[in-house]
């Protein structure tokens, strides 16, 4: 299954499971980066899509994905947005990134957070903005953190 077939299997893929559900919507889907985005837009089972800690969101992502993998597609890697759900938890988490590296910064001292997978890679692509600020992870599993540290001048060099 090709790039195309892949997005397009995708996309029906999604819409049929949320039509089981009675939520007949049309999914909009782009690639980006070698991720399928697919996007739902609002409805009123907005909550029990996205799930306590989006969880319900993230299985749905999960079941996409593994879909494609047992149709042996070309792209495998999905992101499910449900109205906007994880734009707008994006958009939060760089704002708190901004105070975080404004605190580094200002002490010098690194701070670790933390976070999901998703909000890290938020906070890492933050970060490529700042010439004295380095991110990384660290850990395994759930105990992953971030650490955001302020480059010594002998770095920049």
């Amino acid at each position: 299954m090709n790039q195309d077939e892949s997005i397009r299997f995708a996309t029906k893929y999604l819409e049929d499971l949320l039509s089981f559900f009675g939520i007949n919507v049309a999914v909009y889907s782009t690639i980006d980066d070698e991720v399928i985005q697919l996007s739902v837009p609002s409805t009123s089972m907005n909550s029990l899509l996205i799930g306590k800690n989006a969880e319900n969101l993230r299985c749905l992502q999960h079941i996409v994905s593994q879909s494609l993998v047992a149709k042996h597609a070309e792209i495998t890697r999905v992101n499910v947005d449900i109205a906007d759900y994880k734009r707008q938890r994006a958009d939060r988490i760089s704002e708190r990134a901004e105070g975080w590296i404004k605190k580094v910064r200002a002490t010098g001292e690194p701070m670790t957070i933390n976070l999901n997978a998703a909000d890290r890679r938020v906070v890492h692509k933050l970060a490529e903005d700042y010439s004295d600020i380095t991110t990384h992870s660290e850990g395994e599993g759930r105990e992953r953190v971030l650490i955001i540290s302020k480059l010594s001048s002998s770095d920049e060099e």
